[in-house]
């Protein structure tokens, strides 16, 4: 009988294929990620944490309802309603666990604990990797929804602090307002705008950063403008979501895949050099194409 890869695509040998398989009792399967997000109405473009087609890699929603500004605080109001968000992902089948805001970081801990997946509430669980990757006199900039909100004791629930952090509110920003305040219209060319402003702005403040993290789960859609802009590294909720999806599904890589690979496009690139060396040469044989090469 077969173990917890046939739920996730990842029958490999002919044996896998045609053996007997078990699961428990769900009504669908295969969810990679189960993603805990709160009920917020605005556009949500893909990259986007709460955009499905962001991912290359099935997940799964549960959608918890309470004001925003009680997860930035940390309101223990609503610690139950996100450990029982979990514990349905957990039912549902997800390998792991992610949040959709990276002030979920309050309740690392808590959710972690009562739940037997792997869990990584927020972008910030990202914040002692990246750390420990950059030499220590450098800073790491932090694109925040909620600056103020984003302090020493949030961060001690993912293992780091405010120490090297340079905390850039983009709450505030007028092309920011219908995320952060919810609205139906969305100006993404101006927001793309201000966001690479800002983040070359800050760089020139602060020559001493060696990477960005952005906070926010709405943010990841941006995270490659801003890297143009600035030629850092940047990190955020989909560099966290993707891996910690290849480490809980992991596939292995086909034998010799890499070389088959490799001399397909030699060939391609032998065919061009040839057609480009003998621009009139019939692809076909064939006495026409022949004479009208001669001629």
């Amino acid at each position: 009988m077969s173990n917890w890869k046939s739920a996730y695509g990842a029958l490999e040998t002919k044996a896998e294929v045609r053996g007997t398989h078990g699961l428990p009792p769900r009504s669908f399967s295969g969810q990679v990620l189960g993603i805990i997000a709160v009920k917020l109405d605005y556009p949500k473009l893909p990259g986007n944490v709460a955009n499905a087609c962001t991912f290359d890699y099935p997940v799964c929603y549960e959608v918890v309802d309470f004001e925003i500004e009680q997860l930035f605080a940390g309101d223990p109001a609503i610690k139950q309603m996100i450990i029982e968000a979990a514990k349905k992902l957990e039912a549902q089948g997800v390998r792991a666990i992610i949040g959709a805001c990276g002030y979920f970081a309050h309740f690392q801990k808590d959710v972690a604990a009562a739940v037997d997946v792997p869990v990584f509430m927020s972008s910030l669980c990202q914040l002692p990797v990246i750390k420990a990757g950059f030499a220590r006199a450098g800073s790491i900039a932090v694109f925040a929804a909620d600056g103020s909100s984003l302090n020493d004791d949030l961060l001690a629930q993912v293992g780091s602090n405010t120490e090297r952090l340079i905390i850039q509110n983009v709450g505030d920003m007028e092309s920011f307002a219908p995320i952060r305040w919810g609205g139906h219209e969305l100006d993404n060319g101006k927001l793309t705008d201000d966001l690479c402003s800002l983040a070359k702005g800050l760089c020139q403040q602060h020559p001493d950063i060696k990477a960005i993290l952005l906070e926010c789960s709405d943010l990841p859609p941006y995270a490659a403008a801003i890297q143009k802009a600035t030629g850092l590294p940047v990190f955020d909720f989909i560099t966290l979501a993707n891996w910690v999806a290849s480490a809980v599904l992991q596939k292995p890589i086909p034998v010799g895949s890499s070389w088959r690979r490799r001399s397909v496009v030699l060939w391609v690139c032998i065919l061009k050099a040839m057609i480009g060396v003998l621009p009139n040469a019939p692809l076909m044989g064939g006495s026409e194409g022949s004479s009208r090469a001669v001629n």
